[in-house]
């Protein structure tokens, strides 16, 4: 294979990847080639062939098969990044700024967080199906465990819980969490855990700990798919006509932090991110009449000339 072609550099790195158990984002970075090397028409494609125009075209051939703009960010950062290894080892030439103009941002016009109306209902509608009892503990525990994700949430072992404090880390990034437990997740906690297998050692129900590599990640993702499906039917069950997915859970935790005037580096401390900026990205905006109170306000502030008390 030619050392400087642009599929065997990124089929090295995904197996690196997967190599180092990260089979989500090895995914993400093979369905990113897969969608470049269909628009080259070729498996062998040479560094030289990222070129500002190429990738303007592949972004346009993207947007033409309706691919939304962050999924177009995602395939172009995948290929940046490999980009940027072959440079390092020479392998590729160096282009300054070849991505200028291209799309590798995030879109975030759609807002995922529910209002507190709305995830009161979730949390509170009198339920008769058990297993949709067994969602909704799911779904009060993850936010009061500060919108955990659900990847986190179900991989959370017994030993993370001690003297009344959970330590976990991250599967995504890493980052060391520490929670304490508040006094109305513990009879949740305690009910949800019970359906565990003994040998399990898993602290809920979700995955059973016997398969490692691959196989342990397709377990999750089936996991993950039967926990959206529950979510979907709780949420037909207490009236809720909003989408209800795992994510929807950890963002309006965030956007009910905002709306509540908390700080946003105590918002983006408490989700475990590394980066203000991907704790923005979670939060829903304001209402208008919010908006248009604050504008108020601004204004005031200056023709009459005082200090407003803003909360």
């Amino acid at each position: 294979m030619e050392k400087k072609d642009l599929v065997e550099g990124m089929r090295l790195y995904i197996r690196e990847l997967r190599a180092d158990g990260r089979f989500s984002t090895a995914k993400s970075y093979q369905d990113a080639l897969n969608s470049f090397v269909r628009f080259c028409g070729s498996e062998e494609v040479p560094y030289i062939y990222l070129n500002k125009e190429n990738l303007r075209r592949y972004q346009g051939f993207l947007l033409d098969r309706g691919c939304a703009w962050n999924t177009v960010s995602t395939y172009m950062r995948r290929l940046r990044c490999v980009y940027n290894i072959a440079v390092e080892e020479g392998l590729a030439p160096y282009v300054p700024y070849l991505f200028k103009g291209i799309f590798t941002g995030i879109e975030s016009k759609r807002k995922k967080a529910l209002p507190r109306d709305v995830l009161r209902s979730l949390m509170t509608v009198p339920l008769s199906d058990p297993r949709l009892v067994k969602t909704r503990q799911a779904l009060c525990l993850m936010f009061q465990f500060c919108g955990m994700a659900f990847v986190d949430f179900a991989h959370l072992r017994k030993e993370n819980i001690r003297d009344g404090v959970l330590r976990y880390k991250r599967q995504k990034t890493g980052t060391s969490m520490l929670i304490e437990i508040q006094s109305a997740a513990w009879e949740l906690l305690r009910e949800l855990s019970s359906g565990t297998g003994k040998d399990s050692p898993y602290l809920f129900p979700y995955l059973r700990g016997m398969k490692t590599g691959r196989e342990a990640h397709k377990e999750y993702i089936s996991a993950l798919a039967h926990f959206n499906r529950d979510l979907k039917e709780l949420a037909k069950a207490c009236g809720v006509t909003s989408p209800v997915t795992s994510y929807t859970i950890r963002h309006s935790f965030a956007t009910t932090l905002k709306n509540l005037d908390i700080p946003i580096e105590v918002i983006s401390e408490l989700l475990g991110h590394k980066s203000i900026k991907t704790t923005q990205i979670y939060l829903k905006s304001f209402s208008l009449e919010k908006m248009a109170a604050v504008n108020k306000i601004c204004f005031e502030s200056v023709y009459n000339n005082y200090i407003p008390q803003v909360g």
